[in-house]
């Protein structure tokens, strides 16, 4: 049996990692440079020699691997595998039982034990995400743990990282049957289409849910509901749901239109009824401040990063002014839902972007509520990072 590789930690990261901090960073660790082939499985050791944990190697965001196990004699084997999966199915044997909603995810990286993976279920097919080479290089061993611990249609798969300098291609469908284009999906009662072989986002996000909901019982009743980012129009649905007068989607996207439409349709909605325009966000707040157009209710979920021709955002730079931008539009006693899965920051600094952009808009601001990451995806009290989404109801008084 060959020895596991042994990487010594630094004396200043030895507590941190012993409180379950799951990431290993390059400064965190001594002599990272014998690490060389991704998916290589080492033991983390304190200086004196004393075992930490068992991690791999995976080049993902500012880190370099992930802590899998804690307990030495642990084999990170098929059956490791199989542990962590059955452990997260059955935390969400209530997502499987309830019928009104059939797009959920099954397994949430180091919130579920494994960090570099994510596994989200869509009414009986299983799409994997891989986030470095290192853990994709333990793909037959999850696949067949998967396998071992449930039933499914069909598998499929991304790759969201690179290999020199490229994102692989190529088709994302594993194993199973192939499913339909679209795939129909339900989200409390709303229904969605999404495409598990049509690039990295498969035309809903999963952890809004919460969000849309919220948007859908309380807020959207009689409403003007203005969807930026809009993407395939998921918030827009849930207003029409909660009973909205009218809703306009924005984005820059060109395929949004026909994805919005689309989803319009599939829930009842005439979408000659609705506005949508394919512009840029920006421009589409000069145009209404022009035009004198104010809402009931906007919806702020911008990309984290995002770059067009004329203009770069930057959600730890730029949403300050991108909320100054919607509090010009938006009615006395209007809603702005401000979101942002950008993980750099947490609520107490997203809080002060909103403090900043109401003094600077001269107007009173009352958080109503605030949203976190849905049951389903889990994160770890000792990992902030995981906690990354954020969702503010602030009404607005001017």
């Amino acid at each position: 049996m060959t020895e596991t590789m042994k990487i010594s930690a630094s004396k200043q990261a030895v507590e941190t990692f012993q409180k379950g901090y799951p990431l290993i960073h390059e400064d965190m660790v001594n002599k990272r440079e014998k690490l060389s082939e991704e998916g290589t499985v080492f033991d983390l050791m304190t200086p004196q020699g004393q075992f930490i944990a068992k991690a791999y190697y995976g080049l993902q965001n500012k880190g370099i691997g992930w802590i899998l196990t804690n307990k030495k004699e642990e084999a990170i084997d098929q059956q490791f595998f199989v542990g962590k999966l059955s452990a997260a199915l059955q935390r969400r044997k209530a997502f499987f039982e309830d019928e009104s909603t059939t797009a959920f995810r099954i397994f949430n990286g180091e919130g579920d034990g494994i960090g570099g993976l994510t596994i989200d279920y869509f009414n009986g097919y299983y799409m994997l995400q891989w986030y470095s080479a290192g853990i994709y290089a333990f793909r037959s061993l999850i696949i067949r743990a998967l396998e071992a611990v449930t039933a499914y249609e069909g598998l499929y798969e991304k790759r969201r990282f690179q290999q020199q300098g490229q994102y692989i291609e190529g088709d994302d469908f594993v194993k199973g049957k192939e499913a339909p284009a679209p795939l129909h999906v339900k989200e409390n009662g709303m229904t969605f289409a999404v495409y598990l072989n049509d690039g990295a986002m498969v035309g809903i996000f999963l952890d809004q849910r919460e969000a849309r909901k919220r948007l859908r019982d309380e807020y959207s009743a009689g409403k003007t509901v203005l969807n930026t980012f809009s993407y395939t129009g998921a918030f827009s649905v849930a207003a029409h749901h909660g009973g909205a007068a009218k809703t306009v989607d924005v984005d820059v996207a060109n395929r949004s239109k026909s994805r919005v439409q689309e989803n319009f349709e599939l829930n009842g909605v005439i979408s000659e009824d609705q506005e949508i325009r394919i512009m840029d966000v920006f421009a589409y707040f000069d145009y209404a401040k022009k035009k004198n157009i104010t809402y009931d209710v906007i919806v702020l979920d911008p990309p984290s990063f995002a770059r067009t021709k004329k203009r770069t955002f930057s959600a730890a730079k730029d949403y300050t002014s991108l909320l100054v931008d919607a509090i010009s539009i938006i009615k006395d006693g209007g809603t702005i839902i401000a979101s942002t899965n950008f993980g750099g920051f947490g609520m107490k600094a997203f809080q002060k972007q909103i403090d900043k952009a109401c003094t600077k808009a001269e107007v009173k601001q009352n958080v109503t509520e605030r949203v976190r990451l849905p049951d389903d995806h889990p994160y770890t009290a000792s990992y902030k990072e995981g906690d990354y989404l954020k969702v503010v109801f602030i009404e607005i008084t001017k």
